[in-house]
Parts: structure tokens; sequence; C-alpha cells
């Protein structure tokens, strides 16, 4: 029982830092969270080495769930979510989490670190470039199915690694012509899909590997859950407001390269 809340506390703290550098640097959760509480999982005995992964991948996927909903209301209150083309993103993002959710436990544990540590090198690149000026892209939107293929591509690989989507979808949308802002809002709203689709297809498929007596709803760990949720949620607010006080650009160029080291301990540990 000591143990188990000392994890809960662990996973508040981690939940307390998650939440206040999404604020401040937009970035989600995940990319912290799956490295650090897979760590935290083993040390605990809570998951074998076997399963770890896919358990810390589905416990993000259902923590950003709550900052995501959190997230989109704000951005939904000032106009910020595209109404006309959101509807075929989320579905898109939506059918992609919910097979990668089911798919997630037969990929080899080695291989899934890889495509973990790929993507976050990705983003991490992508956070150092988006400190730099650039210019609007004039790129006309594609059709509805076309957008929603797409669409599904990176809601897929975002529950397969346990993010939000945002460092995937913001891109994706910004290419083709949609203002920042914009695509930001529609990738807040599409958080909330692919962490609830994700989770789903995470609950269903360890339903006969994990038990809830011992604390699991399929892959999630709910005692984990609890503890990020608690104090993400308060703290997304304010490292929202501290972008106006830190060198923003100065500390997304920092995490990349911690997020860089992180990806690369997971595939070589």
């Amino acid at each position: 029982m000591q143990d188990l809340a000392i994890l809960v506390i662990s996973c508040a703290i981690l939940g307390s830092i998650v939440g206040f550098l999404a604020g401040l640097l937009g970035i989600g959760g995940g990319l912290i969270i799956v490295p650090v509480l897979s760590l935290l999982l083993v040390k605990f005995n809570v998951a074998s080495v076997d399963h770890v992964l896919v358990i810390a991948i589905a416990t993000s996927l259902a923590s950003i769930l709550f900052t995501s909903t959190s997230s989109a209301l704000a951005h939904h209150k000032n106009n910020n979510v595209p109404w006309n083309i959101a509807p075929w993103v989320m579905s898109g993002v939506g059918l992609g989490a919910l097979i990668s959710g089911f798919a997630a436990s037969y990929i080899p544990e080695q291989l899934l670190r890889v495509v973990f540590a790929t993507s976050v090198v990705f983003i991490a690149a992508r956070m150092v470039l988006s400190t730099r000026s650039k210019t609007q892209s004039e790129k006309p939107m594609p059709s509805g199915p076309v957008i929603g293929s797409l669409s599904a591509i990176m809601g897929g690989l975002s529950g397969l690694i346990g993010i939000g989507g945002g460092a995937l979808i913001v891109p994706l949308l910004n290419y083709f012509s949609v203002d920042i802002k914009k695509a930001i809002g529609c990738a807040a709203a599409c958080g909330i899909v692919i962490a609830l689709f994700g989770s789903v297809g995470y609950v269903s498929a360890g339903w006969q590997v994990t038990d809830l007596e011992h604390g699991f709803a399929g892959f999630v760990y709910l005692p984990a859950l609890l503890g990020i949720v608690i104090t993400s949620w308060f703290m997304a607010p304010i490292g929202a407001k501290a972008t106006h006080y830190l060198p923003v650009a100065t500390i997304k160029k920092a995490f990349a390269v911690l997020l860089v080291i992180i990806a690369l301990q997971m595939v070589f540990s």
C-alpha cells in the first residue's frame, strides 16, 4: 500500500511538470509521461517489461482526454476551432487512434520503442524549427475524404505513441493554409477524439491481459492516471501564463535536446 501511495505521488509530480510544460510550450504530455511512467511502473513492479510501454502509452492517452477537453473548450470560446473542416479531421484521427489502440498490443516491444523514439526526434526537430520565422503556406485545403485520410494516419501515429496529436496535426493543417491559431484549436479538439478512441482501443485490447483488481482498466493503469490528472489539469493554465515571462524559444530548444536524449535512451535501454 505504501508503494502504491508513493507511485501516485510520483505521478502527481509528473503531472504537474507535464501540465506546466504543456501550457508553456504547447507540447503533448505523452512525450514525457510515456518514458517516465515506464520507468515508474517497472520500479514499483506494476508491469512486466513486456507490457510496460503499452501500459504507459495507454495511461498517457487517457490522461490527455482530460487536458485536451480543457484546452478545446478554451479554443472554442475564442472561435479558434474551424468547424468547417474539424469534423473531417476529427473523424480521421478518431479512426486512426482506435485502430492503433487495438494494434499496439501486437507490436513487438522493441519496435514500439523505435516508433516512439523516431516520432519524438521528429517532434523535437519541429519544435526547434518552429521557433524560427516562416511564411504561411498557400496550398489549398484538399477535399474532406482526403484530409480525413491524412488525419487518420496522424491519429494512428498519435495513438501509437500516446500523444494528443497537436505536434502532427498542426503542421499538417498549417501546410494547407489553415491559420496557425485555427490549426491549434482544431488539434486541441482532435486531442479529445484521439484520447477517447485510443483509450477505448487500449482498454479493449488489454482486458484479457490485465485485471481491474490490480488497478487496470485494460492497459490503462488507473492509480497513475489519477495522479497525473489531478495536477496536470491545474498546472497547464499556469504554464500558459508563464509564456509572458519566460524565454519560451530558448526553453523549446533545450527541451528538444532533452527529448532526443530520452528517445535514444528508450531505444538502447
